[in-house]
């Protein structure tokens, strides 16, 4: 198989100050066939997750947009003070950009950023959707009971770097606060009730090794978005930030292939 590699993804350094920053490209296509894709990064973690990936659909012609999420880059206790409804307003506010002057626009998430690029589709009406280990449920059951224990306990350890794959990193936070996993709950909890409205295909691609998201989200995401429009497809090698782990070629061929067939058919 050949990877889409070409020379933004290639050349670019994963520890660079470049890869943690938000990134934006704008396709030269022609009025008609000009396609964007909305790359949204995890809970704590950073564009870092998502920069290789967003390069990747830049080489291939397509307009990209990959935000830096409110809270996010900065420090634990920023992100103490963001909410769910800041998230999916800078998810939206993204989308929306590449909307006006794109003529179909995919989503594309990880972990959160997979909720949230979910919540997205039931909305907007995307063109297609690509998911890696999408957040849908929190299995802790304490999780719950945040919005009450943020008052006396304020962080929790680190969820990030997750990753199979030896001397990388995320570049996420060493603390996670409690108040942010309220909101993280909340927003789980509405994109579920949300699902059945998808009318786009889905493509979930699923880590077989992850200590971060259980396969209760997968379930979840069965449930919710109808069989005809779904395709899992398993990566054998990665944790959970698969976007920067061993599977992630598989990934970029797989989205890439997904969006082209989804673009050319709408043409």
């Amino acid at each position: 198989m050949t990877y889409p590699f070409g020379p933004l993804a290639a050349s670019l350094d994963e520890t660079s100050d470049e890869a943690f920053a938000a990134y934006a490209a704008d396709s030269q296509a022609p009025a008609g066939q000009r396609v964007g894709v909305l790359l949204l990064h995890g809970f704590t973690g950073s564009p870092t997750s998502m920069a290789r990936w967003a390069r990747v659909f830049a080489d291939a012609g397509y307009s990209v947009r990959l935000p830096l999420l409110p809270g996010h880059g900065t420090t634990p206790e920023d992100m103490a003070l963001s909410t769910r409804e800041q998230w999916i307003s800078a998810a939206d506010a993204a989308y929306d950009e590449l909307d006006a002057h794109c003529d179909r626009v995919f989503i594309a998430g990880l972990s959160m950023g997979g909720a949230l690029a979910l919540n997205l589709a039931a909305r907007k009406r995307p063109a297609g959707v690509v998911v890696v280990n999408p957040g849908l449920v929190v299995d802790q059951k304490i999780a719950a009971l945040a919005p009450v224990l943020r008052h006396v306990m304020k962080f929790v350890p680190s969820i990030g770097d997750n990753i199979a794959k030896e001397g990388v990193t995320e570049r996420g936070y060493d603390r996670t606060p409690v108040a942010s996993v309220a909101h993280l709950w909340r927003l789980f909890k509405s994109t579920r009730d949300l699902l059945p409205s998808i009318a786009c295909d889905v493509l979930a691609l699923i880590s077989d090794r992850d200590s971060v998201v259980s396969p209760a989200s997968l379930a979840a995401l069965r449930t919710g978005v109808p069989e005809d429009r779904l395709t899992v497809e398993r990566l054998a090698r990665s944790f959970h930030v698969a976007t920067m782990d061993h599977d992630a070629e598989q990934i970029f061929a797989s989205s890439i292939a997904f969006v082209k067939a989804r673009s050319e058919s709408e043409a």
